[in-house]
């Protein structure tokens, strides 16, 4: 990005911000990152960050709508969900989020900023989507929190413990657990 003379354009200038913060966030983590420096990168005016995100957690929670979420898991029948629900855990025991971004967000947790954008991508990327897939109405909700439950405290543990190399008895002696959890 450094170096190329930039037109004013408003979504061009955006998406550099966006780029820049993405690499960013990715190589240094919320907390040592600076709308300074997200702007330097991007060769753009501090300002349009407060423009065009509000704040640099605003700015965190629109690099975060481009993550991968659990949708995926959806895909198939709902019979075999909390299979796939468990199986996901089950990996999720013993590997970190495969994207950087994600890596940067479950390292930043306990900053107030990141964790508002936690509890608001939690509610808006697996709770919501979980319950319309189960049919929408209080059970659904019930049931989608229960599997956010599972899912977070998954990662919870993996956080405080670290990963453990598993062997494919582990994965599977997890998921068969994990699935009696989530069914109902």
């Amino acid at each position: 990005m450094r170096g190329q003379a930039h037109p004013r354009d408003r979504e061009a200038t955006r998406r550099r911000l966006l780029d820049a913060a993405r690499a960013l966030f990715a190589e240094h983590g919320y907390e040592r990152v600076t709308v300074r420096m997200i702007a330097a990168e991007a060769e753009a005016n501090i300002a349009l960050v407060g423009r065009y995100f509000g704040s640099k957690a605003g700015l965190f929670g629109e690099v975060l709508r481009d993550e991968p979420t659990i949708r995926v898991i959806l895909e198939g029948d709902r019979a075999g969900l909390p299979r796939r629900l468990a199986e996901y855990a089950a990996r999720r025991m013993h590997s970190g989020p495969s994207s950087p971004i994600l890596r940067a967000l479950s390292h930043s947790a306990d900053n107030p900023e990141v964790r508002e954008l936690l509890r608001e991508r939690l509610r808006t990327t697996v709770i919501l989507p979980l319950a319309e897939y189960l049919g929408g109405g209080p059970e659904a909700m019930g049931r989608a929190r229960a599997a956010a439950a599972l899912i977070t405290g998954v990662t919870n543990v993996r956080r405080a413990l670290g990963p453990e190399a598993p062997t494919p008895a582990d994965v599977d002696r997890l998921t068969a657990m994990f699935t009696v959890c989530l069914e109902v």
